[in-house]
């Protein structure tokens, strides 16, 4: 499995591509959400291989990628540093800030030497997209956000939340994959329509192996009062064009959060797609390519056996 070192952390990524000759396609990225990885979208970034090459990764302490680097990690950074500006970035403790995801992406990108891409984000990595569009715009032509949005801030539900997100960050032992049905328990709150057994399981399997400080970690930091502040701003100032897609019945980012972030610029175009929930690209594969196919102009092939 490919891996590249990323400010100092092994950081998983892997090419979906096809054969196009000479011609060279533009890069679309790919983000995943909170204690999920690159693996949900595998079908759609196969259904978008035939215009572009598709750079899938999974995020710092998510998936297949590690979290806070080793000591030797760190080392070999400093070492490979080119400038004192570098070793003290490459020696600086990571947080589980957003804005250091949309940092990580950014040397993700200069690590592979790709300097313009399309970028295709869900829920947490879409609220880590939208920062990078506005903190490096020159390096975005198109941006994805899907079940994403806005939220006022609320100290006793966040409190709560905050509470109960600690518990079941803490309580992930292995066997509970073995459980029947328990895929299926796991997915109810965030599905309305039904998705294959497979996926199920490997988002059950990505929870429980998620690590522990970035799960915690971007629980505190990405539903928060600084959050909360800040995004309404970083939506407003987009200069990116930008689809915004919601599910219909999400309750995890509801419609209307989508909806009200999308009025804040006339860069962002809001889509919502009927019997769905938040993760309408699985739920809904035609309608979902359909949507992304109007809002960057090309012509997706019929997914196998729709």
């Amino acid at each position: 499995m490919p891996y590249i070192n990323v400010r100092g952390v092994e950081h998983y990524y892997e090419w979906v591509k096809k054969s196009s000759g000479s011609l060279v396609k533009p890069v679309m990225v790919f983000m995943h959400g909170w204690a999920g990885s690159a693996r949900y979208w595998q079908n759609t970034a196969d259904a978008l291989s035939e215009q572009f090459d598709c750079l899938l990764y999974d995020l710092r302490g998510f998936g297949r990628s590690r979290g806070k680097p080793t000591i030797a990690q760190a080392s070999e950074a400093v070492a490979e540093s080119e400038s004192s500006q570098e070793e003290l970035e490459a020696i600086t403790e990571l947080t589980y800030e957003l804005e250091e995801y949309a940092d990580d992406l950014a040397a993700l990108l200069d690590g592979l030497h790709i300097q313009r891409v399309y970028i295709h984000a869900h829920s947490m990595g879409a609220s880590v997209a939208t920062l990078f569009f506005n903190r490096y715009p020159q390096r975005v032509e198109r941006g994805i956000l899907t079940c994403s949005g806005i939220f006022e801030y609320d100290e006793k539900s966040f409190s709560a939340f905050h509470k109960f997100g600690g518990y079941v960050v803490k309580f992930r032992p292995k066997w509970l994959s073995k459980i029947p049905f328990v895929d299926r328990m796991f997915m109810a709150r965030f599905l309305y329509s039904s998705i294959p057994h497979s996926e199920r399981q490997a988002f059950l399997q990505d929870f429980l192996e998620a690590d522990y400080d970035a799960a915690l970690g971007t629980i505190f930091t990405s539903v928060s009062k600084a959050q909360a502040e800040l995004m309404p701003f970083e939506f407003a100032k987009l200069t990116v064009p930008t689809l915004l897609v919601a599910g219909e019945y999400d309750k995890i980012i509801p419609a209307e959060m989508g909806r009200q972030a999308a009025s804040l610029s006339d860069k962002v175009e809001f889509v919502m797609i009927p019997n769905t929930a938040h993760f309408p690209m699985l739920e809904d594969v035609p309608t979902y390519l359909q949507r992304v196919q109007e809002f960057l102009q090309i012509s997706i092939p019929e997914p196998q056996g729709s």
